[in-house]
């Protein structure tokens, strides 16, 4: 399991320069142009990532919890009390609901605690051949 910080970041280009070009950050992957819908990427330095994104959290911190059963955790938390938006029985494309496959590959649901900070339950997934 890894934990990975996700930063804000107003001046996403600036951002991107500061990381990769005076701390040493490595790019490896994601999209860095700041077209319409936003920027993100992962950098990586020492084995350690972080991800830039100029669309996410708000003023709230953004934290992704890499893990190998995104839905035996869901459930394992749900057994323990989190509370969820709806019914999760109820299949909805709402990752607050419970686990969702994602466009860009992989399965994730949201919590938020009790301060508004994001926490987001990721697995990747195989991508599905055409």
């Amino acid at each position: 399991m890894a934990i990975i910080p996700q930063i804000r970041c107003s001046q996403f280009t600036e951002a991107f320069e500061f990381y990769t070009k005076i701390l040493d950050f490595e790019y490896v992957d994601g999209d860095t142009s700041t077209k319409p819908g936003g920027a993100f990427c992962v950098l990586s330095r020492g084995g350690d990532e972080i991800f830039l994104c100029n669309f996410d959290g708000g003023d709230r911190s953004v934290v992704a919890v890499m893990t190998d059963d995104v839905d035996a955790l869901f459930r394992k938390f749900r057994a323990r009390g989190l509370q969820t938006p709806g019914d999760p029985a109820v299949p909805a494309e709402e990752v607050h609901q419970g686990p969702l496959n994602q466009t860009w590959g992989t399965r994730e649901f949201y919590v938020q605690d009790p301060d508004g900070n994001s926490l987001r339950f990721t697995q990747v997934i195989e991508a599905k051949a055409d």
